[in-house]
């Protein structure tokens, strides 16, 4: 099978070797389009792929329609939003992304973000600590139960709301529930 590995914005080298080593073990073909200037360049590279990886790029109704040998796009990150599944579905062509995958990374950088605002962005003004503040977070999944494990770390309060989360659900999480549920 010949997988199409598709990322305007490269994954890390050693992420795209351990890929490609599970996919050439597997027997499979593996072509590379990297930093690609322009949507032609995926519809072009795609003509002949069975397999397609991406990140934030997009498979959009035209390039399935070039890709007539195409049976799998999967996205590596979480929804599906830059992947035209109507026409996905009218091709025969099955997506699947990989959610969870860098929650950690996202986790990371929203206290950073934290951080670097209670800090005035690290300007000579007076900033603050985020130690002792309540943190709020809407939507206490992957990403959420991470961010509220790291501020809880760094001493914040921890509250979150999430409508499809039952209360019991949220404390078991470490965080206090805010909001009906």
């Amino acid at each position: 099978m010949k997988v199409l590995l598709a990322t305007q914005k490269p994954f890390a080298a050693k992420a795209v070797e351990g890929i490609e080593s599970i996919l050439k073990e597997a027997g499979h073909e593996v072509e590379k389009l990297e930093k690609y200037e322009s949507q032609e360049d995926l519809i072009a590279a795609a003509a002949d792929a069975e397999a397609m990886i991406i990140r934030s790029d997009k498979v959009t109704a035209e390039v399935l329609e070039a890709a007539k040998k195409l049976k799998i796009v999967v996205r590596a990150g979480a929804g599906f939003d830059n992947v035209d599944l109507a026409a996905a579905t009218a091709h025969g062509v099955v997506v699947m992304n990989t959610p969870g995958q860098n929650s950690n990374a996202v986790a990371e950088l929203a206290i950073a973000m934290m951080i670097y605002m209670s800090r005035t962005q690290f300007t000579p003004a007076t900033g603050s600590e985020i130690m002792g503040k309540k943190l709020g977070i809407q939507a206490f999944g992957n990403v959420g139960r991470l961010v509220g494990a790291k501020a809880e770390a760094l001493g914040m309060k921890v509250m979150a709301i999430d409508p499809f989360l039952p209360a019991e659900k949220i404390i078991a999480g470490g965080a206090e529930p805010s909001g009906d549920h």
